[in-house]
């Protein structure tokens, strides 16, 4: 009856506020919870990856920054789910089980398992958001940043600064923000009347080592002449590159123009300074909790429209040749 659930006569309902008053009675936040069905959590689906540090990268840290602030400004608290790789993906019984009242899906990849729990929420009228992955022929709440347009930028300005064999490394394709980048990455070529060359396409994991594990092979073409830039997908695999890279005698702005794509930490730390692509991380972290948190916040297409953020160029010394 404190928490307003189920009928009661209004004479009754005042006489035991009465004496709850008397006796200084404080309503228990979770009794409350549980009278009223809700959890009082966002859940935030995340990949488990052994040995990484998820919560210093750059990309994990920035998002959940951001659906924090959102989530403590709505009264919400965060609950953190990882999803291992080959295990079960069952994102309705978080919401069956009264553990989360919504959920932003983070490293969500394109494979069956998560296509099927993904058309589970759907189809149970769960409220979920995706964040930096996209299923164009599934309507999903996502929240993304504009990634064709910010590769196209990046591949534009190597362009301008004279290059013209320029090789990408990409991340896998079962993200979309990796067939994103690709597609800019062709398109800018398109404009410029380069032929595009799969030869000259390699793929990582979006890791630092990834990065560097390709040193060996883009070595020998940049001092053949077969490469005079490089774009990467991601800081991570880009600061690994250079650091194979340098170990083979190469540097990035001298030999080599060297472009990434976030605009983490590192970017500006590293020496040479990263040329990047500045990703508003922080800011799509907050924009998908207020979608599912804030009854204040509207879209023009309702609770399944895309919200694209723009990225910006930010140049530095690994793109400028001395």
């Amino acid at each position: 009856m404190l928490n307003n659930v189920g009928p009661l006569k209004e004479e009754t309902r005042e006489r035991v506020l009465q004496a709850a008053a008397a006796v200084g009675y404080v309503p228990n936040a979770l009794a409350q919870q549980f009278a009223r069905r809700k959890s009082g959590n966002i859940g935030v689906i995340l990949p488990f990856m052994p040995k990484v540090r998820l919560f210093s990268t750059y990309y994990f840290s920035e998002i959940l920054s951001g659906i924090g602030e959102t989530a403590k400004r709505c009264g919400y608290d965060l609950l953190l789910i990882f999803r291992e790789q080959d295990g079960a993906r069952d994102y309705a019984n978080l919401f069956r089980t009264q553990k989360i009242d919504a959920c932003v899906v983070l490293g969500s990849q394109d494979v069956p398992e998560e296509r099927a729990a993904l058309a589970e929420l759907k189809a149970g009228d769960y409220p979920f958001c995706l964040v930096n992955q996209r299923y164009d022929e599934a309507a999903y709440a996502t929240v993304d940043a504009d990634h064709v347009s910010g590769s196209m930028e990046a591949v534009r300005h190597l362009l301008e600064q004279g290059c013209r064999s320029i090789a990408f490394i990409n991340g896998p394709l079962q993200y979309s923000n990796s067939t994103d980048r690709l597609e800019g990455y062709k398109k800018a070529l398109g404009k410029a009347d380069i032929r595009y060359d799969q030869e000259l396409v390699y793929v990582g994991n979006y890791s630092r080592k990834s990065g560097y594990e390709l040193a060996e092979r883009l070595a020998l073409h940049i001092k053949s002449g077969s490469v005079d830039a490089i774009f990467a997908a991601n800081d991570r695999m880009a600061i690994g590159l250079m650091q194979g890279l340098r170990e083979s005698g190469l540097e990035a702005g001298k030999q080599y123009a060297m472009v990434g794509y976030d605009d983490s930490d590192g970017s500006s730390i590293i020496s040479p300074q990263l040329t990047t692509v500045a990703v508003p991380f922080y800011e799509m972290g907050k924009l998908a909790a207020a979608r599912l948190l804030d009854h204040t916040h509207t879209s023009e297409d309702e609770d399944t429209a895309d919200s694209l953020l723009p990225v910006q160029l930010v140049i530095r010394e690994t793109s400028i040749y001395e």
